[in-house]
């Protein structure tokens, strides 16, 4: 991979795509991760106005802090970018008190922080007149489908979602991300125990990687080692189980002959 002409690729998108719209910026939700660091930096360098938020809901403090220290060392390379912290808890807290008892599994609030913080990002977007910036990667948002339908999956434009997870963490050396983002884990921080992606797909993002290529060269099965085979079983039950997430959203065509009037 060019990495730096990939860079260079992508900011001129964003900045056609900003110009066609008619907005002012970008609104980028921020982690503390390699995905949401390389996407501001990547919409920052555009030259125009972005707002980072870092959205902590129970976070844990070193995802808190990679935020934190990620928003300054974006604020101190550009002069268009600005932090701003909004502590989403409160509200959180007060979707559990009115959401019945029943409903309130694991995975249905996991999916609520993320819907919270979308509905803050579109607060700050419409506000300011700015484009959401999605940071999903190709093995997220067409691999494996792991991300939150209308919450991290709710966004105008996706800078990034052609990229591999390698090729992520490629352009985030190439524009000197802070070494300990490189690093970490890659969480979507949705968890009380701070679970990490691989932890909750049961494969990580090489071996997803790996999948993804396999399935597209129809390669052979029978060849396969027994962990190939598991980390490519893992691949296609997520790929099958979040193919709603993916792909339109269906429309039930309704026959001519039903509409016409007698």
């Amino acid at each position: 991979m060019q990495t730096q002409a990939v860079i260079d690729h992508i900011v001129q998108w964003l900045t056609r795509y900003l110009d066609q719209s008619g907005m002012k910026g970008f609104v980028v939700g921020v982690s503390g991760g390699i995905d949401s660091a390389v996407t501001s930096t990547l919409c920052a360098m555009t030259g125009h106005p972005v707002k980072v938020l870092n959205m902590p809901i129970h976070q844990a403090p070193d995802q808190v802090g990679r935020s934190d220290r990620h928003i300054l060392w974006l604020r101190d390379r550009f002069t268009n970018a600005e932090g701003v912290t909004v502590d989403l808890t409160p509200a959180f807290k007060s979707m559990q008190d009115v959401f019945p008892d029943a409903i309130q599994d694991d995975l249905t609030m996991a999916n609520t922080r993320s819907r919270l913080r979308m509905l803050t990002l579109y607060g700050f977007s419409t506000h300011h007149r700015m484009l959401v910036a999605g940071t999903g990667n190709r093995v997220e948002d067409f691999g494996v489908g792991f991300f939150t339908k209308y919450g991290d999956g709710g966004v105008d434009l996706s800078p990034i979602a052609d990229l591999m997870k390698s090729e992520v963490y490629r352009l985030a050396e190439a524009m000197g991300i802070i070494d300990e983002i490189i690093q970490a884990a890659p969480t979507d921080g949705l968890w009380s125990d701070n679970r990490s992606d691989e932890n909750q797909i049961g494969a990580s993002y090489d071996e997803l990687e790996w999948a993804m290529a396999f399935m597209d060269g129809n390669g052979d099965e029978q060849a396969l080692e027994p962990r190939q085979r598991e980390v490519l079983a893992i691949f296609n039950r997520f790929n099958r189980m979040n193919r709603h997430k993916m792909l339109p959203i269906p429309i039930c065509q309704i026959p001519s002959p039903l509409k016409e009037t007698s």
